[in-house]
């Protein structure tokens, strides 16, 4: 090979590097339009890779990730009616995090928003910014993308995602003041906009430490110590229970709820009776309408 053509070459694979490492997400995007009968399958088609290229190649920080750093993630929009151009539904936001000396994924966050709409005409850009909103469909996307990026990077480091918070305020910020559902949270105490505010103000924002608590100096333990591991998750638990006496209808109780009473089943199974009895009480204080599901971790 000749010597210009191999400084092309380790060029350009410099620049395919870099290009993997500036997106954070590896997203999944499922686009779910039986109800429609007023447009063809290829409009949602052309909208679910838009979404999904979207949010697979936007940098969203300064953060470099490698391929295997990427968060794996996944988008469920459903797609209620379509009018005018305008797609309103409902879209769930899942993702999950590798756990430490094992194959397991646990999940960080599972939440579906009934507020969805905004314009969409097969061709269109969704266009990154970060000094307005261009279409309400950029700025959710942005927000939950850093929501995602934010929840994942507190499970690895103590406030690791302040940055990342701070960034989907701005967006709340800015849509605020377009007239579309979501992004106040006076209107509904379980939107996007009160999502951010009980995670990131007041007693419920202690979730933050919870998840950090709860992945790193839990889960990321018990493959080389489970009884280690599990006494910090049960700590972690004792701060959501304090959390749920002063906040008891705060959407981070919801959240979590989604996230790991199934997951804590498991995790105390082989725990011995005292614990796993322990476990059950705090639960079932902070859960009271979950008993069947919650039952399982003394049994």
């Amino acid at each position: 090979m000749k010597p210009f053509v191999c400084i092309v070459v380790v060029f350009l694979s410099s620049f395919v590097t870099q290009f993997i490492k500036a997106s954070e997400l590896n997203c999944n995007v499922e686009i779910n339009a039986a109800k429609v009968t007023n447009a063809s399958p290829e409009t949602f088609n052309a909208l679910k890779e838009a979404i999904a290229e979207y949010m697979n190649t936007t940098s969203f920080t300064d953060a470099q990730y490698s391929t295997i750093e990427k968060i794996d993630c996944k988008l469920y929009l459903t797609v209620n009616d379509y009018t005018d151009n305008t797609v309103t539904g409902t879209l769930q936001v899942q993702s999950s995090r590798p756990v430490y000396g094992s194959s397991y994924t646990s999940t960080l966050i599972n939440l579906v928003d009934n507020d969805i709409s905004f314009s969409y005409t097969p061709g269109d850009r969704i266009i990154h910014t970060s000094s307005s909103v261009e279409s309400n469909l950029a700025a959710i996307l942005d927000f939950f993308a850093y929501l995602i990026i934010a929840v994942d990077s507190d499970s690895f480091a103590p406030k690791g995602g302040d940055r990342m918070y701070e960034a989907a305020a701005e967006i709340v910020q800015l849509a605020r003041n377009t007239g579309e559902k979501g992004w106040r949270a006076i209107d509904d105490s379980r939107n996007r906009a009160s999502l951010l505010s009980a995670i990131t103000e007041g007693n419920s924002s202690a979730i933050r430490n919870i998840y950090y608590d709860y992945h790193r100096k839990g889960l990321d333990i018990m493959s080389v110590s489970p009884d280690k591991g599990r006494a910090a998750i049960t700590e972690s638990l004792k701060a959501l229970q304090s959390v749920a006496s002063a906040a008891p209808m705060s959407p981070v109780i919801t959240l979590f709820r989604d996230t790991k009473l199934d997951e804590l089943s498991n995790i105390y199974s082989k725990g011995p009776a005292d614990e796993r009895k322990s476990v059950y009480n705090m639960l079932i204080e902070i859960y009271p309408t979950e008993a069947k599901r919650i039952e399982s971790i003394k049994e």
